[in-house]
């Protein structure tokens, strides 16, 4: 699969990352969310061993390409949470790991995925291409009610709005991405400024068709299991609910006193729109990086 060069993804906080990573030779690396490998590029340059790295991606598309760059790599297409509990089953650590849950910029620009409502496409937002229910689907099998909950609880919209935004896609049932824009926006009346009246609610139906949330809290649990003693874990979100759930998370696990598993190395979110400002893509990135304590040997006497 050739991409166009508006298809190509450009790593959001990619100097960030490699710097708080601090990748040196034959480090092992876990890509959770590898996508197009812009990351992974930068990190397996700098080990100089592609063999020790392991790669995942859901998306099928992204494994193609993957799959060419990295021939040498362990490579595993799934979920990030199923590939971490498969991972740790199998013992599995590492060096380094690292996940991007934003969704990559060819999945954006793809109007068959689904994702972006500037370009017209099947309302489909699901991260493999294939497996479950599409957002179409999703808001045709959904009750009004709980249409209306998950663009509160997903999207962060005002619950009267998003009452009127989910009695109106359910009766509109948009199967294409314009069509549902279109409904969107006309509930918003007097209009919009600074973001499309769609974004909110667009970003609701992705995090319910996929599960983000819940993959997320399950995966951040599996973190300490996969990393190494000394070893570094860096995730970017792209929205307040990600971020509140990993920074909430790093915060519980550096401060249990001796149970204490992590040490936090970013005392505050590195930020796109100030770490990255030529990526339009990375505005609302955040970064939050930890380290895996070592834990002092017991002594026998």
């Amino acid at each position: 699969m050739k991409l166009t060069p508006q298809q190509l993804h450009i790593p959001a906080l990619l100097r960030a990352t490699a710097r708080f990573l601090r990748p040196e030779k034959s480090d092992r690396y876990l890509d959770l969310t590898a996508g197009y490998g812009g990351h992974a590029l930068e990190i397996i340059t700098a080990t100089g061993d592609a063999r020790s790295a392991v790669l995942i991606d859901r998306d099928e598309d992204a494994i193609k390409v993957l799959r060419k760059k990295f021939p040498q790599s362990r490579l595993l297409h799934s979920d990030f949470l199923a590939a971490a509990r498969e991972l740790v089953r199998d013992g599995e650590k590492f060096d380094m790991i690292l996940a991007d849950f934003g969704v990559s910029s060819p999945q954006l620009d793809m109007a068959e995925r689904g994702f972006s409502f500037m370009r017209d496409g099947p309302l489909d937002m699901r991260m493999d291409g294939g497996a479950g229910e599409t957002a179409a689907e999703l808001i045709g099998r959904l009750k009004e009610k709980a249409l209306t909950d998950i663009i509160i609880r997903f999207g962060e919209e005002k619950p009267k709005l998003a009452a009127r935004i989910a009695k109106a896609l359910k009766r509109g049932r948009p199967t294409t991405t314009v069509q549902a824009a279109k409904i969107i926006a006309r509930q918003y009346g007097g209009g919009y400024h600074k973001i499309h009246p769609a974004t909110r609610t667009f970003q609701a139906l992705r995090i319910a068709v996929n599960d983000e949330l819940g993959q997320i809290d399950e995966t951040l649990r599996l973190l300490p299991e996969l990393l190494a003693d000394g070893g570094r874990v860096a995730i970017i979100s792209f929205h307040s609910l990600e971020d509140r759930l990993v920074k909430q998370f790093f915060k519980e696990h550096s401060e249990a006193g001796y149970e204490a598993d992590l040490e936090i190395l970013t005392k505050k979110a590195i930020r796109g729109d100030t770490e990255d400002v030529n990526n339009p893509r990375a505005r609302s990135a955040k970064l939050r990086v930890a380290r895996k304590i070592k834990k002092p040997t017991e002594r026998r006497f």
